[in-house]
């Protein structure tokens, strides 16, 4: 009985050695696996995320060409969830950056989508996307009615960004922006 009990003893402490053992697989697996996946997933949020901005580019772009007259004010209302817009009155443009791993055009090439040119530069193990709509030829911008630089970074709530036809001078029509 004495022999028979201790190696009832040893088989149920072998279980448990087992059983950790099996655990510590099971982890390492898993970690395997996220390392893996995990960077693809990145790559895919940036890409919507990209999207998302040419969308919202796109929708400043209509909106500006449908405003109409002088004294017309409408909104727009951007959710940023990673890199910044820039509204560059100085040169005219409207700018989105953003650092990431999706790699959105082949890199140092300038790519035009529509009235938008997308630029994807390689820095280290990241990617630095540039969108850019220049409306130099037609408009001229001003924030809250000077010639500056506005960037809106990532925030968790939507910018609410006004914009106003102000009438013509030197044969632009003059638009200013302001954001709430």
């Amino acid at each position: 009985m004495n022999k028979r009990g201790t190696y009832l003893k040893n088989h149920k402490g072998q279980v448990w050695v087992e059983t950790v053992i099996y655990l510590l697989i099971a982890f390492v697996m898993m970690g395997l696996v996220l390392s893996f996946i995990r960077p693809k997933i990145e790559e895919l949020r940036d890409k919507a995320i990209i999207e998302q901005s040419l969308d919202i580019i796109k929708d400043i772009d209509n909106s500006i060409i449908t405003m109409g007259s002088p004294g017309n004010r409408r909104l727009v209302e951007i959710g940023i969830k990673k890199g910044s817009l820039i509204i560059d009155s100085e040169n005219d443009r409207i700018i989105f950056e953003m650092s990431g791993r999706y790699t959105y055009t082949e890199p140092g090439e300038n790519i035009s989508i529509g009235n938008i040119n997308a630029i994807t530069k390689i820095n280290g193990k990241t990617n630095d996307i540039t969108l850019t709509r220049d409306f130099s030829e037609e408009y001229n911008f001003t924030y809250k009615g000077e010639e500056t630089l506005k960037t809106l970074n990532k925030a968790s709530t939507p910018y609410r960004l006004f914009f106003t036809n102000e009438g013509e001078s030197l044969d632009k029509i003059v638009i200013n922006f302001d954001v709430e």
